[in-house]
Formats: C-alpha cells, structure tokens, sequence
C-alpha cells in the first residue's frame, strides 16, 4: 500500500512540473481493491506557435556612430545575437569585450565575420591555426578581431559594402567548439 501511495504522490508531483493539475487522490481502503494501473499515454506536444521563435529570442546589438560593442563571458556567450549596420556607414567597428575572468588558452573569444555558408569551413580550417583560430588570409573572412582572454578587449573596422550582397552573413567565435553558441547575424540596414 506505501508503494501505491508513493507511485500516486510520484504522478502528482510530475504532473504539477508539467503543468497540469492532478485530480485529488485518496487511498484506497484495501490494497486488495486497488486498481490496475492504467497504461501511460503519451502527452501531446506543445502546439509549435508556444515554441519561441529565433526572432523572438534576439538579443540586438546596440549601434551608434557606425559601431558596436558585443561582449563575450566565461559562459560562451555573446550579449548579442544580431547586429544590424546602417547603410549610411562606409565603415563599421566591433569592439568585443571579453567580461570573464578566465585566461585566452582556456577561454579565448574572437569574432569573425564570413557568409553564413563559410562559417562552418572557416572555423574548420582555423581550428588548426592556434593560438588566433582563423587561417592567415582566408579570402572568406571579411573581418576578424583577434583572440582575446578575460578583462580584454579587441576591434575590428571593415568596409561595410563587403556585406551589403552576397549573404547573408554572420558573426562568431572561432575558438574550437565555440561556434555552437557564440553566433549571430550582421546585415546592413
């Protein structure tokens, strides 16, 4: 019987993590009398609109006299996830700052602007090419700044007629295995 009204205590705790209110149960005078327990049905998924969208999580860089500054952490993050130049600038400068505490071998952050299309291949090609993480004059890298530990800073300038055709296009962290969660869109405005 304890066994019984522990399953029961078991389903009405996992039921209220999801969501739903359990219906209230009482323990059945006789264990003898308990019922089959029913077989599990599995739950609907949610309806794909609750999901939230890549548009609805973005986290817009700032931009302000043709420049912007992204920050990376210690817990491979950027503070922006899009970052969207004016077509008034001919020139555009990322200033990444890295606010975490940890040394440039073991959490290192550069950004890296390519197509979308090349990001994979270029940080493939630069994973090799430590301690910077980018392959020295890599034709589809319009702009990189250089690896940098916690407490630095780093900038990039680029003409921003580079990523007016042709993407769309993207920035990210070329430290191995960075890439994953350090990316973003840049398009011009």
């Amino acid at each position: 019987m304890t066994r019984h009204l522990f399953a029961i205590s078991a389903l009405a705790l996992a039921l209220t993590a999801c969501g739903q209110s359990p219906a209230p149960a009482e323990a059945p005078a006789d264990a003898s009398t308990m019922p089959a327990p029913a077989p599990s049905e599995p739950t609907p998924a949610e309806p794909a609109a609750a999901k939230p969208t890549p548009a609805a999580s973005s986290k817009p860089a700032v931009v302000a006299d043709c420049a912007t500054t992204i920050e990376s952490n210690d817990a491979i993050q950027y503070n922006a996830d899009a970052i969207t130049v004016p077509a008034s600038c001919s020139q555009f400068t990322i200033n990444l700052k890295h606010m975490g505490k940890l040394a440039v071998t073991v959490m290192g952050h550069n950004l890296v602007v390519s197509k979308e299309s090349d990001m994979a291949a270029v940080a493939s090609d630069g994973a090799g090419a430590a301690p910077e993480f980018v392959k020295a004059d890599d034709v589809r890298i319009v702009a990189h700044t250089k690896m940098i530990g916690g407490g630095e800073s780093a900038s990039v300038t680029f003409d921003v007629a580079k990523i007016k055709d042709g993407g769309p296009f993207m920035f990210f962290c070329s430290f191995p295995g960075h890439m994953a969660l350090m990316k973003g869109s840049i398009q011009v405005q």
